[in-house]
């Protein structure tokens, strides 16, 4: 048993059987998710190194390395950060409990019904100049209906005495195709119309996030990722099967719900925030697996963290290759999630 170690806390109350192997490559995933976020702060038009980075962060440096940082920078890195791990544990949980390596949530148009509903929204909602009405606090809420509704009716069409795995992903490119048809009419039909910002949205950007934006998410992610950690495990009782799970004890549609209840509200979140990037809750998970096991309690925090890794990047290449301009992060993130998209049907294609 070296390959585990035991922690037991508060008198044996609370105890985590933890492996080895997923802990050491999450401490490596970690130092590299601190570079990157290093790293992306300190470039830009006005180059910053990483020791100045760090002494603005302590709250050190001049004032002008500390207005471009923290005003300018910061926020929109801390987005990239929390849409990443959301995309990804989102994924995750939806591949685990649907058996299913080709689920994600853009694949699954769960992505596209959260777009929906936040067009809906700033539709409904703006005023002539295009500003808010209402709280951007409510934003969220109504990305986590859409993509709730999504999800609930994907997964009522794919039910055939069970989810079939082929049926769920045609179902769902299906539903995907008719949200971002319904996205593209509220566009044109709401008062927020704007072709060239709204295509740029709809690709997934993290441009002009602010500190209200990591206000509101940061709170939102934290919490359901932290749900999602713990009903990580009945994902793995999940994965022998439904007639098993039930055998074990487990309550497989309560649960089911759960699950499916956290990742809409992750994907929610991310797509309120920075548009439909897509393709990091497919990829993500697979890295994740390859690298920490399938096992649920270590996969998913791995997966959190390459996913952050994955739109951080993204964010950096897209702001710093092409400079002056600014290439949306969902461009890149796609360009390696659709041939790998492909490369996992052609290799799944006989299952």
């Amino acid at each position: 048993m070296k390959k585990y170690k035991y922690i037991r806390l508060f008198n044996e109350r609370f105890s985590v059987l933890m492996d080895r192997k997923a802990a050491l490559i999450f401490g490596v995933l970690l130092i590299i998710s601190f570079l990157v976020f290093v790293i992306s702060t300190g470039s830009g038009e006005m180059k910053i190194s990483p020791q100045n980075v760090i002494k603005v962060l302590f709250g050190g440096g001049t004032s002008m390395e500390t207005l471009i940082i923290k005003s300018l920078r910061l926020p929109r890195i801390f987005v990239a950060l929390m849409v990443g791990m959301s995309l990804a544990v989102a994924g995750g949980i939806l591949q685990g409990m649907s058996r299913n390596p080709l689920a994600s949530p853009d694949v699954l148009g769960i992505t596209g019904g959260a777009s929906v509903a936040v067009v809906t929204f700033l539709a409904l909602f703006s005023d002539k100049n295009n500003a808010l009405t209402v709280s951007v606090t409510w934003l969220p809420f109504a990305a986590f209906l859409g993509a709730g509704v999504v999800a609930f009716l994907v997964y009522f069409l794919a039910w055939k005495n069970g989810v079939s795995s082929i049926r769920l992903v045609l179902i769902g490119i299906g539903i995907s195709t008719l949200m971002q048809a319904l996205t593209t009419l509220m566009m044109i039909m709401g008062p927020i119309y704007q072709a060239s910002q709204a295509n740029i949205w709809i690709t997934g950007t993290v441009y002009g996030s602010n500190w209200k934006n990591v206000a509101t998410l940061v709170p939102w992610t934290v919490l359901f990722l932290i749900c999602a950690m713990v009903a990580a495990r009945t994902v793995n009782i999940q994965e022998l099967g439904d007639e098993v799970a039930t055998s074990l004890g487990g309550m497989v549609q309560k649960q089911r719900f759960i699950l499916l209840m956290i990742s809409t509200a992750l994907i929610g979140s991310s797509v309120a925030f920075a548009g439909g990037i897509g393709f990091v809750g497919l990829m993500a998970p697979h890295m994740a697996r390859r690298l920490a096991g399938s096992s649920f309690g270590a996969l998913l925090p791995t997966a959190a963290l390459i996913g952050g890794i994955l739109v951080m990047v993204a964010d950096l290449i897209g702001r710093t290759l092409f400079s002056p301009l600014e290439v949306p992060a969902g461009v890149f993130t796609a360009g390696i999630g659709a041939p790998y998209f492909i490369y996992l049907l052609f290799k799944t294609r006989n299952a």
